[in-house]
C-alpha cells in the first residue's frame, strides 16, 4: 500500500466514514450516536468559549471583585479604550475570515437551514469563538448564548458533512447543535430543545425530534461535568403573594411587549443606519461601535459585557427603580451599537438584562402602591426576563421553559405564562417579525408565507383524479360483489344504475362485517341493497383540500368525481393516497423553488437562473391581459405548466413581496413583475404575452 503523501489532496475521512457506516445499525441508532457526538462537542464548545471570555475579561478589566466592580473601578480612558481595542481586533477577523460570524449568529443559522440545506462552513465555529470572546471580554454589550448557539450549529453541520449526511437529517443535526448550545449555556436541556424546534426549525412536528433531545441532554451533562450543576443566576425564592398579582403580571406583560418591540426597532434601524450611511470600511465599523459603547459606559457601566452581575442585583432588589428603568434604554442603545456595527455576540443576555431591569422597576413600584399584596421586586424581575425573551424572539414556549428550568419552581408557571404570552402577542402586533427573522426579511429571505399557504388549495381535482372507474351494476348479487372486491385493488366499488348513473359505493369492510347477517340472504341481496350514499362526491374544479375534507367527513379513502352540471354522471375517482403523493411532490418542489428564489434574492441575481435541464426560475413582467384576473381564473399552472413563486409591486414603492400567492390572488395594476419557475419554453411563451 502506498503511503499517503503530504499535500496529495487525498482525504482519509471518507474511508473512516465508510468503515463506521458498515457497522450494522438502524438509521435511528445512527442518528442518536451522531446526536451524542454533537452534544458532546457543543458542550465542550460552550465551556471553551466561557473560559475564553473570562480570560479576555480578566486581561481587559483586572481586579479582585466581580466583573461589574472591576469595570466601575477602571479610569475613564480604559472604559473607552478597551471596547475600541476589541473592535479593532474583531473587525478584520470577521470581515476577512467569516462575515457570517458577526451579529448574534442565530439568523445565520436559520438562513443556513432555509437556503444552504444546513451547511455551515467549519471555520465559523472557530472565528465565532474568537470574535465573540474578544467582543464580550472587552465590554461589548452582548451575550454569550448566541455565539454558543452558532458554534453548536456549525459543529452539528461539520459533523453532518463529515459523515456525509444529507437532506432533512442535516437540518435536524444543525438544530441538535443549536439546542446543545442553549442547554449548555443555561443548564436547561428542555429549553434548548424547545429553542431548536421553535426558532431554528420553526416546526414542532419535527420527524427527528429524538436526536435534538439527546443532543441537548448530552451537552448539559458535559457542562455539569466541568462546572457542576450550576444555576445561571442567583435566583431568590419565588412565591405568589396574592391572586390579585396576576393582574400586575398582565400589565407587566404589556410593558414587556412594548420594550421588546422597541429593542427590535432600535437594533434593526441602528444596523441599517451604520451599514448604509457610515462610509468607512466594514472591518473598521466595530471600532466605532466600541467607541459608542465606551461612551455609554461612562454613565452606565452596567451595560458592558453580558450583564449577569447587574441581573443578580435586580433579582435581589438591590437597585433603585429609577436606575433600573434608565438601564433598559441604556442597554438597548449599547447592544444596538455593538451588534449594529458588526460586533459578535447574542441578544439573549441583553434581553434577560432588560427584563430584569423592567421587572425590578415595576416590582418596586407595585410594592409602593400595593404593599402587602405584591411579591418582592425580584419576583417580577425574574418573570419579566422571560417576558422580554418571549417578545423579542417570538418564542414564548422557550422563554417559559427556560425561566422554569432556572427556578425549578412550579409556582412561577402561571405568572410566567401570562407575562410571556401577552408580551409575545403585543410585540407581534407592532412588528410581525422577531429580532431574528427581521434580519432575514431584510435579506429578502422569505419563509413564513410559503409555510402558511396550504398547497392543497392550489392543486385541483382535475390534476389528480383518474378516469378509470371500477363499476358494478346495481343488480349484481352478493357473491359477485365479493368476487369483484377481492379481485380488484380498490377497497370499494362504485354502483351505477341501468342508465349508468351513480347510485353509491360499496365498502369491502362493510361486507365483511355484515357477511354473517347476509349469509341466509346471499342469493337475494343485490348491490342496490348494499350501497352507501352518505357522502358528497367532488367535481373537477374543486381543490384537493376540499376533496380531503369530504373524504374525512365521509370516512372514505376515495370519492367519485362527478360532472359539474350532473352530479350523477361519474367521470372518475380521486384517492387519498394520490392526493398525498401529489402533496409530497408539491412540498418538495416548493422547498427547492423557495431555496433557489431566496438564493437569487440574497445574491441580488435577477432575470433568469437555470437549475436543471430545460427548467429555470425567471423574473417576467406581468402581462397586461392578466390585470384584473385571479391566478385561479387564468389557470396559469395548467395552461403554462409554471409555478408563480412571488409577485412584486413596483420597485420604488418598497412594498412587501407576495410569496407563493394564493390562487385567489388578483393581479393589480401596480404589480410590476413576478418570479416564476417552470419549463424554459413555457416561460418564454409567457414572456411574449401582451
Amino acid at each position: 500500500m502506498k503511503k499517503m503523501e503530504k499535500g496529495s489532496g487525498l482525504n482519509p475521512w471518507p474511508s473512516i466514514v465508510k468503515i463506521f457506516l458498515k457497522i450494522r445499525m438502524t438509521e435511528h441508532t445512527f442518528m442518536i450516536i451522531i446526536a451524542i457526538i454533537i452534544g458532546t462537542l457543543a458542550g465542550l464548545g460552550a465551556i471553551g468559549i466561557r473560559a475564553m471570555i473570562q480570560l479576555v475579561s480578566n486581561v481587559s478589566f483586572p481586579g479582585d471583585g466581580t466583573l461589574l466592580e472591576n469595570i466601575m473601578g477602571v479610569p475613564w480612558y480604559i472604559l473607552i479604550g478597551v471596547p475600541i481595542a476589541g473592535g479593532i481586533l474583531t473587525g478584520p477577523l470577521i470581515s476577512f475570515l467569516a462575515p457570517e460570524a458577526k451579529g448574534s449568529g442565530v439568523p445565520e443559522v436559520i438562513q443556513s437551514v432555509l437556503i444552504e440545506g444546513g451547511r455551515i462552513r467549519p471555520r465559523v465555529a472557530l472565528i465565532k469563538s474568537l470574535a465573540s470572546a474578544i467582543t464580550i471580554g472587552t465590554g461589548g454589550s452582548v451575550g454569550r448564548e448566541g455565539p454558543i448557539i452558532q458554534i453548536g450549529a456549525s459543529l452539528g453541520s461539520a459533523v453532518s458533512q463529515l459523515f456525509q449526511i444529507s437532506g432533512i437529517r442535516i437540518k435536524s443535526l444543525v438544530a441538535c447543535g443549536a439546542a446543545a448550545g442553549i442547554a449548555a449555556a443555561f443548564n436547561a436541556p428542555i429549553a434548548g430543545t424547545m429553542f431548536a424546534v421553535e426558532i431554528i426549525l420553526m416546526d414542532f412536528a419535527v420527524a427527528q425530534f429524538t436526536p435534538i433531545v439527546i443532543s441537548s441532554v448530552t451537552a448539559t451533562v458535559i457542562s455539569r461535568l466541568f462546572v457542576g450543576d450550576f444555576v445561571a443566576f442567583e435566583v431568590p425564592p419565588y412565591y405568589l403573594v396574592s391572586p390579585i398579582e396576576l393582574t400586575f403580571y398582565s400589565v407587566m406583560g404589556l410593558l414587556c411587549g412594548l420594550a421588546s418591540y422597541l429593542f427590535i426597532y432600535v437594533l434593526f434601524n441602528t444596523e441599517n443606519l451604520i451599514d448604509r450611511y457610515i462610509r468607512i470600511p466594514a472591518y473598521m465599523k466595530p471600532t466605532l461601535g466600541g467607541l459608542l459603547v465606551g461612551i455609554t459606559a461612562l454613565f452606565f457601566p452596567q451595560v458592558m459585557g453580558v450583564g449577569y452581575d447587574s441581573i443578580n442585583l435586580a433579582l435581589h432588589g438591590s437597585l433603585v427603580w429609577e436606575l433600573a428603568a434608565v438601564l433598559i434604554l441604556a442597554k438597548i442603545m449599547a447592544t444596538s451599537f455593538t451588534l449594529g456595527s458588526g460586533g459578535s455576540g447574542g441578544i439573549f443576555a441583553p434581553s434577560l438584562f432588560m427584563g430584569a431591569m423592567l421587572g425590578c422597576a415595576f416590582g418596586i413600584l407595585m410594592n409602593k402602591l400595593f404593599p402587602g399584596i405584591a411579591a418582592p421586586s425580584g419576583a417580577y424581575a425574574l418573570v419579566a426576563m422571560g417576558g422580554i425573551v418571549a417578545g423579542t424572539t417570538r418564542a414564548p414556549i422557550t422563554a417559559i421553559i427556560m425561566i422554569f428550568e432556572i427556578t425549578n419552581t412550579y409556582d412561577i408557571i402561571l405568572p410566567l405564562m401570562i407575562t410571556c404570552i401577552i408580551s409575545a402577542i403585543l410585540s407581534s402586533k407592532f412588528s410581525r417579525e422577531s429580532i431574528y427573522t427581521m434580519r432575514l426579511i431584510d435579506r429578502n429571505i422569505h419563509f413564513r408565507e410559503s409555510a402558511e399557504i396550504n398547497p392543497m388549495r392550489s392543486i385541483f381535482v382535475r390534476d389528480v383524479y383518474t378516469n378509470r372507474i371500477e363499476y358494478i351494476e346495481q343488480d349484481m348479487n352478493f357473491d359477485g360483489i365479493l368476487n369483484e372486491l377481492f379481485s380488484r385493488e380498490s377497497p370499494y366499488l362504485v354502483v351505477r344504475d341501468e342508465k349508468e348513473r351513480l347510485l353509491g359505493t360499496i365498502f369491502l369492510n362493510d361486507l365483511r362485517k355484515s357477511y354473517s347477517e347476509w349469509e341466509d340472504l346471499r342469493e337475494l341481496a343485490i348491490a342496490k341493497d348494499l350501497v352507501y350514499t352518505n357522502f358528497k362526491p367532488v367535481m373537477r374544479h374543486h381543490d384537493c383540500q376540499e376533496a380531503l375534507d369530504r373524504m374525512i367527513e365521509a370516512k372514505m379513502s376515495g370519492l367519485p368525481v362527478v360532472d359539474r352540471f350532473d352530479d350523477k354522471k361519474v367521470l372518475g375517482m380521486i384517492w387519498q393516497k394520490d392526493i398525498l403523493d401529489v402533496f409530497r411532490e408539491e412540498m418538495s418542489r416548493k422547498s427547492i423553488a423557495t431555496t433557489l428564489l431566496n438564493n437569487i434574492q440574497v445574491r441580488h441575481t435577477h432575470q433568469e437562473v437555470r437549475f436543471m435541464q430545460g427548467r429555470s426560475i425567471a423574473e417576467v413582467s406581468i402581462p397586461e391581459s392578466f390585470i384584473g384576473h385571479s391566478i385561479r381564473s387564468l389557470d396559469i399552472r395548467t395552461s403554462y405548466q409554471i409555478e408563480i413563486l412571488s409577485i412584486h409591486k413596483v420597485r420604488e414603492a418598497n412594498l412587501p413581496i407576495d410569496v407563493f400567492p394564493d390562487p385567489g390572488r388578483v393581479f393589480a395594476g401596480d404589480d410590476e413583475y413576478m418570479s416564476i419557475a417552470g419549463n424554459v419554453e413555457m416561460i418564454n411563451r409567457l414572456q411574449n404575452l401582451p
